[in-house]
């Protein structure tokens, strides 16, 4: 007898990358709004690109069903520079 396993639904993820630099009273702030990225590698590589340029740069994920209000614990795979706390 074979298992009958239901297949593993595949929980969306949310890919971010936000680049800072800082303001005229020197706080950090956000360059442009965040960039939604496909992929964690993707993340990586756009975020290394934008830590040559800006004062930080920070490339985070996290599994995100917005539909049902649910959102897991973020990751940061990717940080460069300095960036504000993100709480």
């Amino acid at each position: 007898m074979s298992d009958n396993l239901l297949p593993q639904h595949k929980v969306p993820k949310l890919i971010v990358v936000t680049a800072f630099d800082r303001d005229e009273t020197g706080d950090l702030q956000p360059v442009f709004g965040s960039a939604e990225q496909q992929s964690e590698e993707r993340a990586i590589r756009t975020a290394r690109g934008l830590a040559t340029k800006h004062a930080g740069v920070i490339a985070w994920s996290r599994e995100a069903n917005p539909s049902l209000g649910e959102y897991g614990e973020p990751t940061t795979p990717f940080v460069g520079g300095e960036v504000p706390d993100m709480q």
